[in-house]
């Protein structure tokens, strides 16, 4: 209380002076003071969340400490009392499983000296549940029923027991049929009310407790230590954090020594390289895809539109739904193409390069072709002789699945197509040709942009203008070029070249 009097009796007087005699230093100091305080607080900030993150997680751990520990002896102690009490009915049982009918004296007469100390008391009952025998004090019991529900469930031919634990003992009950030929006569119950190994789960909980408190005052101790460590260690990747958020792309962390944080930095440094390329694809995406998924969604919602306006016919209905299939096969493909086309562009396409032979790869893509090719088209291969190359084999594949696709299209009706593998230079070459329409000069480098398409007409509705982008982007992830060769009226020669496997 009289800190605070006096610091807001001394404000007036200060604020007075700064009204009179401030000068621009002591402003400039006085900004360096309040970035200076907002920096602490940060820091604070900063430890404080690593304290807390270490103590939650010791808390955790804690609480699994106490509670399985704990669990586990609880059961092993409910299991070795049934165990107990299930040793004593059988050898009851097996006492008494000689006798056609048990009577109140038959029963005393058969159990005389036997030990039955394993259960604070045992009883046994004939066929109807009636207590002929009961070792509680005065055997008030007897002559009456028993109402236990582990009871009517051994007169019903099957063993039973219950146990509980209310905390300061283990109540159990374990009931037993009692056998003559196949014809249960009566039934032996036991009850146990143990608080010895009560005690000693209630002393090893309080044991466990407090073990736990000197960890957890021991951990919030070193929590404080390593936060403060931890602090001076991350203050500079936070700051190189902020100028990256704030756009500053070319920022780096100081990555110098060999600790985690140091890894850390160098993996931000890394991942900063990455953060241009990763946006300027994503806005490519979203741009290209909203833009080339614009026109089948316009179609999709007209032709719904219709279909709901008016009252179709089984055949206009079934026009309309193959209308709405087809343009939402061509958005699937294209979403397809251009998730494919965004992976390349980043570098996260996985690839798995192996010597691959490409004649042979060429051989089994023409096969499949052959099965959809045009109706005249002939598609030829010219491949003498094994060429092999370090080479994704799904990649490649997907080259020449475009490069065929693309000249069946585009080639003449009951035309020729001709694949060709050969070596040449310490190059693997692909080449598809076709004797179609052909590419204007003044396109020919235009084909490789996205969704630039020829004649559109030609595609069917089934081209994306995707294929010859991607054909490029697999050839450059190869090491490789892309290139046509197309005289117009004549046909088209493309042709992929990547590096061969040295002989």
């Amino acid at each position: 209380m009289v800190t605070i009097s006096r610091e807001k009796n001394s404000l007036p007087c200060e604020t007075e002076a700064i009204h009179t005699d401030t000068t621009p230093q002591e402003e400039t100091r006085g900004d360096q003071l309040r970035a200076g305080a907002r920096k602490l607080r940060s820091k604070a900030t900063l430890q404080l969340k690593f304290s807390l993150s270490y103590i939650l997680v010791i808390a955790a751990v804690l609480v699994l400490l106490n509670s399985y520990p704990l669990l586990v002896s609880q059961n092993l102690m409910v299991t070795s009392t049934q165990n107990g009490l299930k040793s004593t009915t059988k050898v009851i049982e097996s006492a008494l499983m000689g006798l056609e009918k048990l009577t109140k004296e038959n029963v005393q007469a058969a159990l005389e000296g036997l030990d039955e100390s394993g259960a604070t008391r045992v009883m046994v009952t004939n066929s109807a549940g009636l207590v002929l025998y009961d070792t509680r004090q005065g055997g008030n019991a007897v002559g009456k029923y028993a109402l236990y529900s582990v009871v009517a469930v051994a007169l019903r031919g099957q063993d039973a027991s219950y146990c509980k634990y209310d905390g300061t003992a283990f109540l159990s009950r374990v009931a037993t049929p009692v056998v003559y030929h196949n014809q249960i006569v009566g039934a032996v119950y036991a009850y146990d009310y143990d608080t010895e190994q009560a005690e000693l789960l209630e002393t090893f909980r309080h044991n466990l407790l407090i073990i736990s408190l000197l960890i957890a005052l021991l951990v919030a101790g070193l929590s404080i230590v390593l936060s403060r460590m931890l602090t001076r260690q991350i203050s500079g990747l936070l700051q190189a954090i902020r100028h990256v958020r704030e756009g500053a792309y070319s920022h780096r962390a100081d990555a110098s020594g060999t600790d985690e944080i140091a890894q850390i930095a160098a993996e931000f440094n890394s991942l900063t390289d990455r953060l241009q390329t990763t946006e300027n694809a994503r806005r490519r995406f979203v741009s290209d895809a909203s833009h080339e998924l614009r026109t089948p969604v316009t179609v999709i919602l007209a032709e719904c539109d219709t279909l709901e306006r008016t009252q179709p016919t089984a055949e206009d209905y079934q026009e309309g739904v193959g209308v709405i299939r087809r343009q939402a096969q061509q958005m699937s493909r294209l979403i397809g193409q251009l998730l494919h086309i965004t992976r390349l562009e980043q570098g996260t396409q996985k690839t798995y390069m192996e010597r691959a032979d490409l004649s042979a790869l060429a051989e089994a893509v023409c096969e499949q072709q052959r099965l959809i090719a045009p109706a005249g088209t002939e598609l030829t291969l010219d491949a003498p002789e094994p060429v092999e190359a370090q080479a994704d084999v799904l990649l490649m594949t997907r080259v020449l699945n475009n490069l065929i696709a693309n000249a069946f299209r585009y080639g003449k009706d009951g035309g020729h197509v001709s694949v060709t593998v050969r070596r040449e230079n310490g190059w693997a070459v692909l080449a598809v040709r076709d004797d179609g329409i052909g590419i204007a000069p003044e396109q020919q480098e235009r084909i490789w942009q996205r969704f630039y398409q020829v004649d559109p007409a030609r595609s069917g509705g089934e081209g994306t203008g995707l294929g010859l982008y991607m054909v490029r982007q697999i050839a450059r992830l190869h090491g490789g070029t892309a290139e046509v060769d197309s005289v117009p009226g004549q046909g088209s020669t493309f042709t992929v070249r990547i590096p061969a496997h040295r002989k």
